[in-house]
């Protein structure tokens, strides 16, 4: 059997699950698999009593977490919130994981998400034969959670038309999703809930209406606060991608991974590190998932066409296609950037050279 490219998170850490199952004393939510505490050291990491090492999944703030953990444990949904590439999917598979076992159950919003994609549909050659009945209906992902307890994932939710995304609220509110058709209703079990992500550069797109965001606990996951914490987690990430990947390179040295974060922090803040020098933003996000994507995409050069250790030509074409989104504003903002800031940076002058060649 051929192995899958990606595993889910319960599949993945089912072992970290396991143990912190075994070990885990405290209270749990009914239909959880781990207690809340257990949940956020999940996520978060840690040493448990045995000696057993639980790899963190999230590096930030503790008691965003905790927040996020006791909101799905009350009968409000949970939203999480910011701008891309903060991990949003992230963490919203990896709490489904944690809590219910299972981190399939997605509706993926899009805006052409029917409100059959999010309530039910039906399977039209058996209700043309035999008329409407259960054995017709085509549950969703979010029907099967309500039926089964369980959580449901709600990616990118303002991207889906308004009217659908009303479509939640009486879900949300009496935890009972209507079958007119039918003349049932599917009553929500304990343990379900719903995570939905949303990012600022949809704000305004299908805006929630008060109604549905008064359902919604707010959650909104900053980028990393410090450029060792964002270093943390792309060489965590990257590590992980390498593994799953087979790439026959070296482990990346930390400085490069410096290097591309130093890039993107200082772009996105539109500041140099020390402060002394303005600069302009590319139109792009230059995200920590951007960064992690550059790389890994510098690894798989190194691997396959040079001598596997990562180098500044590595890195460049990703830095390039990362930064370049506008191919106008954004090549002026770059190379104001590379002429100014990394020409006159100590230690910098291969990623000058190699940004160059490649410009």
């Amino acid at each position: 059997m051929t192995e899958v490219l990606r595993q889910h998170a319960e599949q993945l850490y089912a072992e970290e699950l396991a143990e912190l199952a075994r070990r885990d004393e405290r209270p749990r939510p009914p239909n959880w698999k781990l207690s809340p505490w257990a949940v956020v050291t999940y996520l978060l990491g840690g040493r448990l009593d045995n000696g057993f090492e639980i790899s963190p999944k999230y590096i930030g703030e503790r008691r965003l977490m905790e927040i996020a953990v006791a909101t799905l444990a009350t009968d409000r949904a949970l939203l999480l919130y910011g701008v891309p590439g903060t991990a949003k999917s992230w963490v919203s598979e990896h709490l489904a994981a944690a809590i219910a076992g299972d981190s399939t159950l997605l509706i993926q919003g899009t805006a052409g998400t029917s409100e059959e994609a999010m309530r039910y549909g039906w399977n039209y050659a058996r209700l043309l034969a035999e008329g409407p009945s259960p054995a017709a209906l085509v549950e969703s992902p979010l029907m099967r959670g309500m039926r089964e307890g369980r959580l449901v994932r709600l990616e990118e939710l303002t991207r889906v038309p308004a009217d659908v995304q009303d479509t939640l609220i009486t879900v949300l509110s009496e935890k009972t999703l209507p079958v007119p058709e039918l003349n049932i209703e599917v009553q929500a079990a304990k343990g379900f809930n719903l995570i939905a992500t949303a990012n600022n550069r949809d704000k305004g797109v299908n805006e929630l209406s008060s109604a549905l965001k008064r359902r919604f606990n707010t959650v909104v996951l900053p980028l990393p606060d410090s450029l060792e914490s964002e270093v943390e987690i792309v060489q965590q990430r990257v590590a992980s991608l390498t593994r799953t990947l087979e790439l026959p390179a070296e482990p990346p040295a930390l400085e490069q991974i410096r290097r591309v974060v130093t890039v993107f922090r200082e772009l996105r803040s539109g500041a140099t590190a020390d402060g002394k020098t303005r600069l302009k933003s590319p139109t792009g996000t230059l995200s920590t998932a951007e960064a992690i994507s550059v790389v890994g995409h510098g690894l798989a050069l190194s691997a396959h066409f040079g001598d596997g250790s990562l180098t500044a030509a590595d890195l460049a074409a990703g830095l390039l296609g990362a930064v370049i989104k506008d191919p106008v504003q954004d090549k002026v903002v770059w190379q104001e950037y590379l002429e100014t800031v990394v020409k006159e940076r100590d230690g910098w002058n291969d990623v000058y050279r190699a940004c160059r060649e490649i410009s």
